[in-house]
This record gives C-alpha cells, sequence and structure tokens, in this order.
C-alpha cells in the first residue's frame, strides 16, 4: 500500500514554533562566526543578510505547499544571508521527507554548490581550506537529507498502519452487518417453517367450521379442541424455535425453552399427524432400512416435507400429496413432493416466502432445490406441481450449519 505523494500529517502550532526556534538557532549559528566581520567591512551585507533571513523564515512556512520551489529559493539566498541556512535546512528536510529522488538529488547539489559560493562572498576572519569547507558541506548536507527521509520512511509507516487499521474496522463493521442479516434471515426462516405448517393446520379447521352448518354440538365441542390442540403446538414449537436462536454457539441447547430438533426419524410422525388433520398423503420412504441419515441433513429434509404439506394445504387441500424420499451415502438424498392443482377451495393466504427459505436451507446444506409445473399423466390435462430436492448424504466441506 502506497502513501499519497501529497501525504503529510497535521501539524499544531507547538510542533511548527520547536521547528521555528531550530531554524533560528542554526541560523544564529552560521551567521555568529561572520557577524562582526560583516559590520566591520560592509555594513549593508550585514542588513541584507538579516531582511533576506527574515524573509526566508517567511517563505518557508509555504514548503508543505511547493516543497521544491521553497528549497530551491531558499538555498539560493544562502550566499547573502547566512541566516537562511536555518530556513534551508528545515525545507530541505521537508522535502526529503518526500523521497522524490531527482528532487533530493538536485536540492542536494545545490546546498553543496550554494553553500561554497557562500564561503566565497561572506568575509571570516578564518580562511579554512576549500577541501575542508566542502567535506563539511557535504557531510552536513548528508545528514540533514537523511534525517528527512527518516522522517517521511516513518510517516509512511505510520499512514500504512493507519490506513489497516480503518480497513481492519471496515472489514469488522461488514462482517457484523453480514452476521446480523444472516442471523435475521435464520430466524425469518426458522419462524415461517415451523410456525406456518402449524398455523395452516389451524386455518383449514377454523375455515372447515365455517362450511358446515351441519356439525352437532360434540362435534363442535371436538373441532375447537384439535384447533385449540394445534394452538398449543405452535406454541410449543415457537419456544423451541425462540431457545434454539438463543444458543448463538450453535451447541445443543439446554435451556428450558428448548426441546430435541425434528429429524429425519420424526418423518413419520409429521405425515401421520397431517392425515390425522385430514390431509391424504402418500408416504414413501427408501431410506427405511439401511443406514442412518445424519441428524443435520435429517433435519433440513424434514423441514422441506413440512414446508410441502404446508404448501399443498394451502393450495391444493383436496389433492392428494405423494412424498418420496430416497438415497444412499453415494448418491445423496433425493426428496420429491407432488400434487395435483386445482382441488378445494383455500383462503389461507401465502407470502410465497417458504420455497426462498427452503432453497437457502438446501444451499447451505450444500444441495439444490427446484420445483416446477408438470402435466399429469394420462393425457388428462391436469397440472401437478413438483417440489424437488437433492441433498449430500453429509455436509459438503467447508460448508456451514445451518442451525435448526
Amino acid at each position: 500500500m502506497d502513501t499519497p505523494d501529497d501525504y503529510q500529517p497535521r501539524l499544531r502550532w507547538y510542533n511548527q514554533l520547536w521547528r521555528y526556534v531550530l531554524a533560528l538557532a542554526l541560523g544564529l549559528l552560521v551567521w555568529g562566526p561572520v557577524m562582526d566581520a560583516q559590520v566591520d567591512e560592509n555594513p549593508l551585507l550585514f542588513w541584507a543578510d538579516l531582511v533576506v533571513g527574515l524573509l526566508a523564515f517567511v517563505l518557508v512556512w509555504f514548503r508543505r505547499r511547493w516543497p521544491f520551489t521553497i528549497a530551491v529559493v531558499t538555498i539560493l539566498m544562502a550566499p547573502i544571508s547566512s541566516l537562511s541556512a536555518g530556513p534551508a535546512a528545515l525545507a530541505t528536510v521537508s522535502l526529503a521527507t518526500r523521497r522524490r529522488w531527482w528532487q533530493v538529488i538536485t536540492v542536494g547539489a545545490l546546498n553543496v554548490v550554494f553553500s561554497l559560493v557562500y564561503y566565497a562572498v561572506q568575509p571570516s576572519e578564518s580562511v579554512d581550506p576549500w577541501w575542508v569547507n566542502l567535506s563539511v558541506t557535504v557531510a552536513v548536507v548528508l545528514a540533514i537529507t537523511a534525517w528527512g527521509m527518516y522522517i517521511g520512511s516513518r510517516r509512511e509507516l505510520i499512514w500504512t498502519l493507519r490506513q489497516r487499521a480503518e480497513t481492519a474496522e471496515a472489514e469488522r463493521d461488514l462482517r457484523a452487518t453480514q452476521a446480523r442479516s444472516t442471523e435475521r434471515a435464520r430466524i425469518a426462516r426458522e419462524m415461517h417453517d415451523v410456525l406456518a405448517h402449524r398455523i395452516s393446520q389451524i386455518s383449514m379447521h377454523a375455515g372447515a367450521l365455517t362450511y358446515r352448518e351441519d356439525l352437532s354440538a360434540d362435534e363442535m365441542r371436538s373441532s375447537v379442541a384439535v384447533i385449540q390442540a394445534k394452538a398449543h403446538e405452535a406454541l410449543t414449537d415457537l419456544r423451541e424455535v425462540l431457545g434454539v436462536l438463543r444458543d448463538v454457539d450453535g451447541a445443543a441447547a439446554t435451556g428450558p425453552l428448548t426441546g430435541p430438533q425434528p429429524t429425519y426419524g420424526d418423518l413419520e410422525a409429521l405425515v401421520a399427524d397431517a392425515r390425522d388433520a385430514g390431509a391424504a398423503i402418500e408416504y414413501d420412504d427408501g431410506l427405511a432400512g439401511g443406514e442412518p441419515l445424519p441428524d443435520a441433513v435429517g433435519r433440513t429434509v424434514y423441514r422441506i416435507v413440512q414446508e410441502g404439506i404446508t404448501n399443498a394445504g394451502k393450495h391444493a387441500p383436496a389433492a392428494t400429496l405423494r412424498i418420496s424420499v430416497s438415497g444412499s451415502p453415494a448418491d445423496g438424498v433425493d426428496v420429491v413432493l407432488r400434487n395435483a392443482l386445482g382441488f378445494g377451495p383455500t383462503r389461507t393466504p401465502g407470502a410465497g416466502l417458504g420455497l426462498v427459505g427452503l432453497t437457502e436451507r438446501a444451499e447451505l446444506r450444500g444441495g439444490t432445490l427446484t420445483h416446477r409445473f408438470e402435466h399429469a399423466p394420462g393425457g388428462t390435462g391436469a397440472e401437478v406441481f413438483v417440489l424437488h430436492a437433492w441433498l449430500p448424504w453429509a455436509a459438503e466441506p467447508g460448508q456451514g450449519e445451518d442451525h435448526p
């Protein structure tokens, strides 16, 4: 991850103050040895040194906006202003933090050249050999440039760490949002699968009471008792669902509101219960007597059959529902439900979300679910609704456990 070329941390006033104090101290350190000589030999040069140096301090304030230009201008002031040495050094450090090599090399060379010009222009009480001045100048320029590049590298590291932290926080928030969406979908799917079956049975029995006008008091009480029993079963199922949803770790819940979740072994009881409620069901269990089906897969099979029974009761209450479950550990599990259309009136509303939830369940288990309309055999022209699901015998590697 590369930092932007114009990246600079925001500096407060006290950060700027100590930089200016340091630049002033450096300028005075360079100006001190030649100050007396300027006053004695060329007073005009003394005042020019002071004015140009103060101008350099003003210009260096804009070093972040025009780093290369300010660095070059302050270096050009060096021959006539010892005081500008401080601002020139500050501008050079600021430029070096950006680590653009052609600019760093250009400014470094200008520093060396105009420092030698400075020694030739400014009066001095002591005259050192040129090679000594050159060596000192090169050493100072290298030290200033290296310090600026170190600061730039440190800023880049801090910027990179900040970007990584912000990215990690954004990813964390995204994962939390996705987890909430997944949990909402799971709650909605579980509520639908568990309660729709019971509520549809209650609606069917209650609807029968509105059509039957020849029932005796005992028959009325019997029908109401059935409705009451189904309502109690719906409440019990709701308690179990809420208990499972509270179990965020996915382990078997042991609280008082939870109970064992239905699996493949409960299909017989489900079919028998639907038959007792008046549904016409033909059930072909091709897995009976074979290798036991894993509970996780059996739970999905149970929910698919349960939703199929519910849909048949809603949309074709008088039609015969044919349920076929078959498969093997090598081939997976096939669940097929068929029922004719247009048999019997129904007032039970449907939201169309049941098949969506079943598709999600099958995909989470690593399988597929399809539904289609077919023509009934025999050339009668009747249509048949077919719900077909295929599931692997065990969850595919990497597939998450679909909580019941």
